[in-house]
């Protein structure tokens, strides 16, 4: 005997698309600087648990060593320094860590995306260009400049103003 045929059609797999979406060369890219963040974080934890165990075992005496007195000679400036490099350089790989995590969870690839996601979120035209702003700062800064240079010239030819005339009956 025949086998029926379905007369469904194939079911289009969703998995592929958000699978796909998560191993795009875009989403590998950002998650780039989160990885490096990751390794430079696991770089700092070793040379922190190496500074902190090479701190005890240098307080631990020796065994033939008297226990009422030191066995090294302790540089507070040293330690000092020594611990404020290592609190800086777990920060920064923690905040490495943090922007890339950043970055990929809101989708931001580059510098335009941003710029984009920005000026969408502030109510402004996403796609205006730097050009058009620039255009538009100089075009204000030259009313600013044209009053100001009005200003003076009323200045140098003696004409007062209302504010000016005030002040002086004050």
């Amino acid at each position: 005997m025949a086998e029926p045929q379905s007369t469904r059609a194939p079911q289009a797999s969703t998995t592929s698309e958000s699978e796909s979406a998560f191993f795009s060369p875009r989403s590998r890219r950002q998650l780039g600087l989160f990885a490096a963040g990751v390794g430079f974080f696991a770089i700092s934890s070793v040379i922190t648990r190496r500074s902190i165990v090479r701190r005890y075992k240098a307080t631990v005496p020796k065994f033939y060593q008297p226990s009422n007195q030191p066995g090294t000679q302790v540089n507070g400036a040293m330690e000092a320094f020594e611990a404020l490099n290592i609190a800086t350089v777990n920060v920064f790989s923690v905040g490495m860590m943090l922007t890339g995590g950043l970055l990929w969870a809101f989708d931001i690839a580059s510098l335009d995306d941003m710029r984009s996601k920005v000026r969408t979120n502030l109510g402004v035209d996403p796609i205006r260009t730097d050009q058009d702003a620039e255009a538009e700062i100089e075009e204000w800064f030259a009313t600013v400049l044209a009053r100001k240079e009005f200003k003076t010239l009323r200045g140098e030819k003696g004409i007062k103003t209302k504010e000016d005339e005030d002040e002086k009956k004050s």
